[in-house]
């Protein structure tokens, strides 16, 4: 294994910028109560920052008519077929049913009424869902990315983002997760491969020239 830094050993073969597009949608991934009220098993703290931080980026994209969209997180709770494998794994994920209040979105970045959810069950808010066909057919060239968590639906949608030909951004204020050490890898790894990791100031920034 190589001694030198991830950065060193990725300079000049990982991290080529793509930049935004012509038009950008604001994807908000399940900011979900789960992962902001203390002593729930989903608890993590930089989920609580990334949601404070996402008010004033979800305000931007309103008022410059940016498209919204959210995504929430619901089992069937008799029996989690539709959860397949993946609540075995984890099954913590086991609370994110109707009418558990740990499912309920975060208040202070609730959906409006014209404003598109959709629910999935797994990590990628691609897999499985309309999303990528809807902002094709939408004209949107750019997702622009906040929620959580950082390792795990995050990644997996920035991933599938550009797999779905967009340009993936992801905003670093606006995502979290439960510990420092994934968040940062999986945003290490993003910006090198995936997409472009940038500041909330650049994102409203883009949401203004557009």
């Amino acid at each position: 294994m190589s001694e030198q830094s991830a950065d060193a050993n990725y300079q000049g073969v990982w991290g080529n910028r793509i930049g935004f597009g012509k038009k950008s949608a604001l994807l908000m991934i399940d900011f979900m109560q789960g992962y902001t009220t203390e002593g729930a098993p989903l608890f993590a703290p930089g989920v609580v920052s990334a949601v404070a931080e996402s008010v004033e980026l979800l305000a931007s994209a309103r008022h410059h008519g940016i498209s919204v969209v959210h995504t929430n997180i619901r089992y069937h709770p008799g029996h989690f077929a539709d959860g397949g494998i993946w609540v075995k794994k984890a099954p913590v994920m086991k609370d994110m049913v109707e009418g558990n209040p740990l499912a309920a979105f975060c208040t202070e970045v609730l959906p409006l009424a014209n404003e598109v959810v959709i629910t999935k069950q797994y990590a990628s808010a691609f897999f499985g869902s309309s999303l990528a066909p809807m902002l094709h057919a939408m004209g949107v060239d750019t997702v622009v990315l906040a929620g959580c968590s950082t390792s795990g639906c995050i990644r997996a949608t920035a991933v599938d983002a550009v797999q779905h030909g967009f340009r993936t951004i992801v905003v670093r204020e606006c995502v979290g997760d439960r510990h420092p050490a994934p968040h940062e890898a999986n945003l290490f790894d993003i910006d090198s491969k995936y997409g472009d990791v940038v500041s909330k100031r650049e994102a409203m920034s883009k949401f203004k020239e557009q």
